[in-house]
């Protein structure tokens, strides 16, 4: 019964996810924000929310493991799951600096959460400020370097302002209601299986929050548009620190748990200084990293549960 309402927890957040990012983007697109933006600023957010629906409703039962884990697991699998497996489909060549300088942001928030662990600093409402107010100047700052086109984004359609309003509402509400099925499912899943909960998130939680990006990953792919793709998921791990651990800091203090400080976020920072040497020397995200990518997320995976 427990995996049931987990399954129909993804899906609702899936499916949530979807009509919020195709609302996001439609609604962008009406108000002539550039394809930079887009992805990076508004698709980012929009499949980020899963990770924030689960991550506060976590918080909010005193499971605050589960949240972390979340974050740092949904991070790993954005950038050695997603984005593997989008550039083995299609190879993302001629890397720009702007881009480059979004993967130093997020190696440079792997260094605060270690940080942050090693001296067992809590995430608490100064936290979810200064975090807050450093996500919307890096989005800001993204924002003013970005300049694809808005018409490149063909996959999205055109819907009215209104439509693309209740997209956005309607995504909401079934994220909600697909995060408390599917916190409270992970939750008696790990309970049942004597797995600390921290490992549940950066596993099956983190995959499961991750599908978002995975889809429109592939998407982008088959429709050539890598770079999106890429912009979507280094701004999603931007969103996930600052946003969704600053977000959920309003509702309750708490730390980084020791299991995930000592192994996770270490490997978090492997694999993303691992896409930045690829980025910065090759200037490309192909097979080669998509295989290496891929390897190393399933021993993770495997690693984690023996």
């Amino acid at each position: 019964m427990n995996l049931f309402l987990l399954i129909i927890g993804l899906a609702l957040l899936i499916f949530g996810a979807e009509l919020i990012i195709r609302g996001s983007v439609s609604f962008g697109r009406k108000l002539k924000v550039s394809l930079f933006a887009i992805g990076v600023v508004i698709v980012a957010g929009g499949t980020s929310l899963p990770e924030l629906a689960s991550s506060i409703n976590a918080v909010l039962i005193n499971h605050a493991d589960l949240a972390v884990g979340a974050v740092v697991g949904s991070n790993i699998a954005n950038l050695i799951l997603v984005m593997a497996a989008t550039s083995f489909l299609i190879p993302i060549s001629n890397i720009n600096q702007n881009q480059i300088n979004q993967a130093w942001i997020n190696i440079g928030l792997a260094l605060i959460l270690i940080t942050m662990s090693y001296f067992f600093l809590p995430f608490n409402f100064l936290f979810g400020i200064l975090s807050i107010g450093l996500l919307f100047f890096i989005m800001y700052v993204q924002v003013k370097q970005g300049s694809l086109d808005v018409s490149d984004v063909e996959e999205k359609g055109d819907y009215s302002l209104i439509i693309s309003i209740i997209f956005i509402v309607v995504g909401i509400v079934l994220l909600i209601s697909g995060s408390d099925l599917f916190v409270d499912s992970a939750i008696n899943i790990a309970n049942q299986f004597n797995i600390p909960e921290a490992i549940i998130g950066v596993s099956l939680v983190a995959f499961g929050t991750s599908l978002p990006e995975l889809v429109v990953g592939i998407l982008s792919a088959i429709k050539r548009k890598v770079d999106f793709a890429l912009g979507n998921v280094l701004g999603s791990n931007i969103y996930n620190v600052l946003g969704v651990l600053g977000v959920s800091s309003f509702f309750g203090n708490f730390t980084i748990p020791e299991v995930i400080g000592s192994i996770d976020l270490l490997f978090m920072l492997f694999v993303t200084v691992m896409i930045l040497g690829f980025m910065f020397f090759l200037k490309r995200l192909g097979r080669t990293y998509g295989t290496v990518g891929l390897i190393l997320y399933f021993s993770y995976i495997f690693y984690i549960y023996n």
